[in-house]
């Protein structure tokens, strides 16, 4: 459905689509679809083979379009998994987040990435399975601290060979597969046979292991399950939505992720379930069993259409009993939850947006601020960063990073002035939200460097709000000084006062976004430099090197003979790559 101006303003399925169009028409409305039917000019149709084909497009354009009377599923993120690299003499366990086409073998999906750290972790303890990344592992001449404190077996210098790495490898391939109690038999088998053999150490450690073993199995267990399905339900408060969502897969608990889909008014739980199971599994993987804590509309075509996505049968249930009941119960409660710490966060930050207002006697409480700062090294791949508060906290999605070039090393306030003049050239033509308070790291020459800037841009007119942070005489945490433009003396606030906390979170997150840029463009950089300027190294010959090796630090510890093994790389020419990186030894 479109407006005058060919905006999309809905988008929907149907089997029959005379009678669902005929709906909108023919009938009471709520004042939403009211709303939507005063705003149709044209209506466009697609014809798909099957519900399953019309269910994918509906999600791929509610997606792409992002239409304002759909249910809008902002957090789409992707489920991370733990990559096991078969095709390696000796596997290698890893976090792996990604498209499932890739050459390994995948366990998951996690519900976030704390539950694969922790997994990974657990695994590391139980058994000694190398996670460290290629180009270190293959360039060890000596084992590891993970061999010293007995979480690896030194696959890196030969101090295992394949066959035994091989057992440690089905074991962890078990684990992940739910079979952990097979595991267990096979150590019990084996303490017995050492303790039989008078090996008592021996015996003691394979029975710490499977001590270790049992505790983190009962610990992931989901009590009487040995499938795969997601538990979903819903919490709405205060015009906030929550969609919470527990995986369970072959009886273990991965963890859960809750999701804060943006939701029109007058829609109920039956209607933001069919919503989001629609975008959710458009691209995401699909269990045996969804039981939700209220059953979608038009739950039949909704299910015949999942199952025909997944290429099997997907379960849709809603009234379970006993242990499924728990779960339910269980993810009822996390979506409760975090509605309220959503609510709760909201509050905090209108409170802290008023008490700004008050501490700088502005008109009206600001809406959205915008925070720059500068990071550098030595003058050396200046980055400045913006980020982005309003009356719910950050707004990572506006955040944006600005390469300063054309200047002179060093010089903070040319870095500024450029920075703000390339955000706010736009402003006028409405690419950018206007903000109503702009804070800048830095004291007087760094405000007034960025009035200037401003001035030139002719933005005079939107009277925007000025406040630079300096520290204290100490650096003190809490004694910031706030200046705004055009004052000779600055202000103190109290250290308790929730304004200084809100420019103190603001400064702290412009300065956190500002230097992670500058690392990446300081390590890009020296990446690519140092194999730049040897005469001979294209980018195909570099790419190639940095892949061989896993790196810069694995090619500046390889030997000559080694980089000579490379595809394309000649000895003459190994020789002067090994001589560019071993230059102040010689």
């Amino acid at each position: 459905m479109l407006d005058a101006s060919g905006t999309v303003l809905y988008v929907g399925k149907a089997k029959q689509l005379k009678r669902r169009v005929a709906s909108y028409f023919g009938r009471t409305l709520t004042p939403r679809h009211e709303r939507l039917v005063s705003l149709i000019a044209d209506i466009a149709v697609t014809v798909t083979r099957t519900e399953g084909e019309a269910l994918l497009l509906e999600s791929q354009l509610i997606k792409s379009l992002q239409p304002r009377f759909n249910i809008l599923l902002r957090d789409d993120k992707s489920y991370p998994y733990i990559l096991l690299t078969t095709h390696d003499r000796y596997p290698r366990l890893t976090f792996y987040r990604g498209p499932r086409q890739t050459a390994g073998r995948l366990f998951g999906p996690y519900a976030s990435a704390w539950a694969v750290r922790e997994t990974l972790h657990s695994l590391q303890k139980l058994f000694p399975v190398r996670q460290c990344e290629d180009g270190f592992f293959r360039h060890r001449s000596r084992p590891c601290l993970q061999y010293q404190i007995q979480r690896c077996t030194a696959p890196c210098v030969g101090l295992i060979t394949p066959e035994q790495y091989a057992v440690d490898v089905a074991r962890s391939v078990k684990f992940l597969d739910g079979r952990g109690e097979e595991v267990i038999d096979e150590l019990i088998r084996l303490m017995d046979t050492a303790a039989a053999a008078l090996d008592f150490e021996r015996a003691a450690q394979i029975r710490d292991r499977i001590q270790t073993l049992r505790r983190v199995l009962e610990r992931h267990a989901v009590s009487g399950e040995d499938g795969d399905l997601d538990l979903i339900a819903t919490a709405h408060a205060a015009g906030i939505w929550c969609v919470q969502v527990f995986i369970v897969r072959r009886g273990r608990h991965l963890g859960n992720s809750a999701f804060f889909p943006k939701v029109p008014p007058d829609y109920d739980a039956a209607a933001v379930l069919a919503g989001f199971l629609a975008q959710f599994y458009a691209t995401h993987e699909l269990p045996e069993t969804l039981i939700v804590s209220t059953l979608p509309d038009d739950v039949a075509s909704l299910r015949a259409a999942l199952s025909e996505r997944a290429g099997r049968t997907v379960q849709l249930q809603s009234a379970v009993r006993g242990e499924r009941a728990r779960w339910l119960e269980l993810a009822r409660e996390n979506a409760r939850f975090a509605v309220q710490q959503r609510l709760d966060s909201h509050s905090g930050y209108a409170r802290r947006f008023e008490a700004l207002r008050e501490a700088f006697d502005l008109s009206a409480r600001p809406e959205r601020l915008e925070c720059f700062d500068i990071s550098h090294t030595q003058g050396e791949h200046t980055v400045a960063a913006c980020v982005v508060f309003d009356a719910e906290g950050p707004r990572s999605t506006d955040y944006r990073r600005f390469n300063i070039t054309d200047m002179t090393p060093g010089d903070d306030y040319a870095a500024l002035a450029q920075a703000l003049t390339r955000r706010y050239r736009r402003l006028e033509r409405g690419d950018y939200p206007i903000p109503d308070l702009i804070v800048i790291d830095g004291g007087r020459g760094q405000l007034n460097a960025v009035a200037q800037a401003l001035a030139e841009l002719g933005l005079d007119d939107f009277a925007l709000t000025l406040i630079g942070v300096s520290k204290g005489p100490e650096r003190r945490p809490g004694a910031e000084r706030l200046w705004l433009l055009g004052h000779e003396v600055p202000v103190i606030l109290p250290s308790d006062s929730p304004a200084l906390h809100l420019i103190a979170h603001i400064r702290d997150e412009a300065h956190r976004f500002a230097i992670t840029g500058h690392r990446q463009r300081r390590a890009k950089a020296r990446v690519t430099s140092a194999l730049e300027d040897i005469p001979g190294i294209g980018p195909k010959r570099r790419q190639r090197l940095l892949h061989h090796f896993g790196g810069l630090r694995g090619l500046a510890h390889a030997a000559v003979a080694e980089i000579a093994a490379v595809a394309g790389i000649s000895q003459p020419l190994a020789e002067r790559i090994h001589a560019a990186f071993h230059h102040d030894q010689a």
